[in-house]
């Protein structure tokens, strides 16, 4: 291998102007002023952009909000009415003085005459007392049933020309003795069906609606059906 170290040059002996470091000096010092000389021409140069940018801003629109104001409608009170204007009276009567005798010797100890009491009320026996139960211990029941009832019922000649059918309800009273009393109908169809139907029901037997181990009235309804049978 070849040594690379530096090996002292016997020229600079011979020749003194080789030696650099003679120089040392004078390059040391142009250096210092050539990198003055730079950093001041460095300085004056102005670095300024090409083109200077122009930002223009917007004016933002300013938006008011006004507050609306709720009319109210006042209502006017009328005017109170103008008071009557006074007459004049011409006053030619003369009020004479009236002296009222009072009895001083009234006994307030005596009995008063009283006129006598209002005679009472007669009581009619031909308005019938509501004596009737709606809801018992025990409620009337039919005898025979419905389909015994049914069969009693005569299709009237008009109701089966018009072909009326339906049904046709009938309020009652029960009385002690299981029979019928007072029945109205409280929805028909017509065409005879309802005089029919208080045909049937007036003839129709019930045992009596107990309460309390007695018999009593009750009021029942029952529905009487028409049907034409083809």
């Amino acid at each position: 291998m070849e040594n690379k170290r530096l090996k002292p040059n016997p020229n600079i002996k011979r020749k003194p102007e080789a030696n650099l470091r003679n120089y040392y000096t004078i390059l040391w010092e142009t250096g210092l002023i050539l990198a003055l000389l730079i950093l001041t021409a460095l300085v004056k140069i102005e670095l300024a952009p090409a083109e200077s940018e122009i930002i223009y801003v917007s004016e933002q629109e300013v938006v008011e909000m006004e507050e609306i104001v709720q009319t109210k409608q006042e209502e006017k009170v009328p005017a109170p009415p103008r008071p009557p204007v006074p007459v004049a009276v011409p006053n030619s009567e003369i009020i004479e003085d009236i002296d009222i005798n009072i009895d001083a010797e009234l006994d307030f100890g005596a009995m008063l005459d009283l006129p006598p009491p209002p005679p009472p009320a007669e009581q009619k026996d031909d308005e019938p007392e509501d004596d009737f139960y709606v809801i018992v211990e025990q409620m009337p029941e039919l005898i025979g049933g419905l389909e015994t009832l049914q069969k009693e019922v005569k299709y009237p000649d008009k109701a089966l020309r018009a072909n009326i059918q339906g049904r046709v309800y009938v309020q009652f009273v029960v009385n002690e003795r299981g029979e019928v009393e007072n029945p109205r109908v409280m929805r028909g169809i017509g065409g005879g069906c309802d005089e029919e139907a208080i045909r049937v029901i007036k003839k129709a037997k019930f045992t009596p609606g107990m309460q309390r181990g007695r018999p009593v009235r009750v009021q029942f309804n029952l529905p009487v059906i028409f049907t034409i049978r083809t």
